[in-house]
């Protein structure tokens, strides 16, 4: 099995490739129970003009997919950017296990930035951890929006 590092730097892989698109630089992985990739995704919203199409969703769809049911039980997401409460409310409604992100989102986050979704007596609870590859997931953020604000493309 890799660590949750090896496994955010997947999920930054696929930021990159967001980015690279325009997109908003957002990657997410999720592992199986035997520690396997079963889902990813990546932001695709400006491309398929989507308000749903969140790096999470994907990952969370292809997941489903791969395992035959709606039940993310025993599996882990990495996500590079703490989730939003469409995607925190699909984490809960999946019931993935552990959920690991990169970077803070102080605009919508729902691990604690604007408030935790995981704390409100849904029944299920995963376990958290922030701050994964925290500085990279971050400043591949921040290079993306001062990009755009410059008007140069995004890398």
């Amino acid at each position: 099995m890799r660590t949750p590092e090896e496994y955010m730097a997947l999920a930054l892989g696929l930021a990159r490739e967001a980015a690279a698109e325009g997109e908003v630089p957002v990657g997410c992985v999720i592992a199986g129970p035997d520690g396997s990739v079963i889902g990813s995704g990546r932001n695709r919203r400006e491309k398929g003009s989507d308000a749903t199409a969140h790096a999470e969703m994907e990952a969370i769809r292809s997941a489903c997919a791969a395992l035959g049911s709606w039940r993310l039980t025993n599996c882990s997401m990495y996500v590079t950017l703490e989730p939003c409460p469409m995607c925190a409310g699909a984490v809960i409604n999946a019931r993935v296990s552990r959920l690991y992100y990169g970077a803070k989102e102080p605009n919508s986050g729902c691990c604690g930035s604007v408030l935790n979704l995981f704390m409100e007596p849904f029944g299920f609870e995963p376990r958290i951890e922030g701050g994964v590859r925290g500085e990279e997931c971050t400043a591949l953020l921040r290079r993306f929006f001062e990009s755009r604000r410059n008007g140069e493309a995004a890398t």
